[in-house]
């Protein structure tokens, strides 16, 4: 069994034993990127010389007989919306190309602290617009399990790079279940975070409202461990919240008399049936181990999908007006002056989703639309997160679906926005209320992997990571199995 193929926890181990070194690791998993990354995409810029430097000086710690966390010298794939000094952070845009960060996201400041090794920059959609991770300026990425499929969207290049060995660990953002979505279409784990617990300083701000940066793993261990390291209160960002987290390596594996509810909305038209046997299947093995089963009605679920592209598009016309060819990024090389300029930088610098969605949200903040459009999404998040707290009231988490299908083949969806957008049906209302989802392998359908969704109240990501954790256990200890990509 090559290192690439170990989980961050069971590489650790090794570490302390001083059965490998920092560096056979990061080479390990650098000679899988060169094996398989033509076929599989997940980069837009490797980092081969900053991750040899980065093993070699925890292995001098080691032989200094310093003590390592349990990140030190773990290989992790960063999204390309987070920033990364002096490193290229191009948001998967023509407009961001050239952009190197003169300073590192909160989160990438802290796994530096924890001396981690950062094996480079993952491909994603354009400026994290798209459900398929086949927007990106640069390239398609390919689902390591069917490399003729989509890796989902869009954190696909996080996600395909940890299915596929290419990354041990990797950070993607979810704004709509960007996280979510792509854990469940590669088989891996991966967790959206309560909004407000992990800075999102230096992240390349979609909707600011419902972005949020989160782990993807091969355990619950791992993610447990990539989130305890990057969550927590940062001066640099106010919607952080001032509060203690715990240990997040401490898990309780009993779910006797846990109260999962079970959303109708959820398991209804539009979602695979064999999808939903798979995630009822899985609940039924909780339910033997001692959980409660009870079902429930999310009726505001209905109108998640039109309330969130409505926020988001309107955050993404407000944030992404940044970007005209002034101070950084791209710029048209002809014009005839500044207006000029910024129309034609703007047109040929964003991609068409990218200028769907900008249109979409100046339309709905425009003079005579914002109440009929905007202000009534807004009261609709507020009547959603009500909808929650009231249906926590009689249940400790909620279980769904994360994907309504499989993986789908590449460029099946991608002239089709409404199609694309219903990818994310399942996750969206997470975002819209704030609350902490996390995805994990279930089963497989049709050769690919389905993944179940566990969604809390704010701030209950212990209670996740118990029950992903007992639900491992039930499954023999594994979850994610690595594809041979023949």
């Amino acid at each position: 069994m090559s290192l690439y193929q170990h989980t961050a926890k069971e590489l650790h181990e090794k570490l302390l034993k001083k059965e490998c070194s920092a560096k056979e690791i990061a080479e390990s998993v650098f000679a899988r990127i060169d094996a398989c990354e033509e076929r599989v995409g997940a980069y837009v810029t490797l980092e081969r010389e900053g991750a040899m430097a980065a093993a070699q000086a925890v292995d001098q710690k080691i032989a200094a007989g310093e003590s390592i966390g349990p990140l030190a010298g773990i290989p992790v794939a960063v999204k390309d919306n987070i920033c990364t000094k002096g490193v290229l952070t191009t948001c998967a845009s023509r407009m961001l190309y050239n952009f190197r960060p003169p300073y590192d996201a909160t989160v990438v400041e802290k796994l530096r602290g924890a001396d981690y090794v950062m094996t480079g920059k993952a491909n994603m959609d354009e400026f994290a617009m798209g459900s398929s991770c086949e927007t990106s300026y640069f390239k398609k990425t390919a689902n390591p399990h069917d490399l003729a499929r989509v890796p989902g969207g869009s954190s696909g290049g996080s996600a395909a790079a940890v299915a596929a060995g290419e990354a041990v660990l990797a950070l993607g953002s979810d704004t709509g279940g960007s996280i979510r979505q792509p854990a469940s279409l590669c088989g891996v784990i991966g967790l959206k975070p309560t909004y407000g617990s992990v800075s999102r300083y230096g992240l390349v701000a979609f909707a600011s409202s419902l972005d949020q940066i989160g782990p993807f793993g091969r355990c619950v261990e791992d993610v447990a461990a990539l989130y305890g390291a990057i969550c927590g209160r940062d001066k640099m960002d106010a919607t952080t919240a001032r509060r203690d987290y715990p240990d997040f390596s401490a898990f309780n594996g009993d779910v006797r008399g846990l109260r999962i509810g079970i959303p109708k909305e959820y398991f209804g038209p539009g979602v695979d049936p064999e999808v939903k046997e798979l995630v009822h299947a899985a609940l039924r093995e909780l339910e033997s181990a001692g959980a409660v089963l009870k079902e429930l009605s999310l009726p505001g679920t209905d109108y998640a999908l039109s309330a969130y592209y409505i926020i988001s598009s309107a955050e993404a016309s407000s944030n992404l007006a940044r970007f005209d060819g002034v101070k950084y990024g791209y710029r048209a090389e002809e014009y005839d002056g500044l207006l000029d300029m910024y129309e034609k930088t703007r047109s040929q610098g964003f991609g068409d989703e990218v200028k769907r969605r900008i249109m979409l949200g100046t339309f709905v903040l425009s003079s005579g639309y914002y109440d009929a459009y905007y202000n009534k999404a807004k009261l609709f998040q507020k009547a959603l997160r009500a909808e929650f707290v009231a249906a926590f009231e009689d249940c400790d988490l909620i279980a769904t679906p994360t994907s309504p299908t499989v993986a789908f083949r590449l460029e099946e969806n991608v002239d089709d926005p409404l199609k694309m957008y219903a990818a994310d049906v399942c996750t969206i209302a997470v975002n819209i209320a704030g609350l902490p989802g996390l995805s994990v392998p279930c089963g497989v359908s049709e050769g690919l992997p389905v993944g179940m969704q566990l969604i809390g109240p704010r701030f209950s990501e212990q209670r996740l990571f118990d029950t992903a954790y007992a639900f491992q256990q039930l499954r023999g200890g594994s979850l994610c199995p690595m594809p041979e990509l023949a």
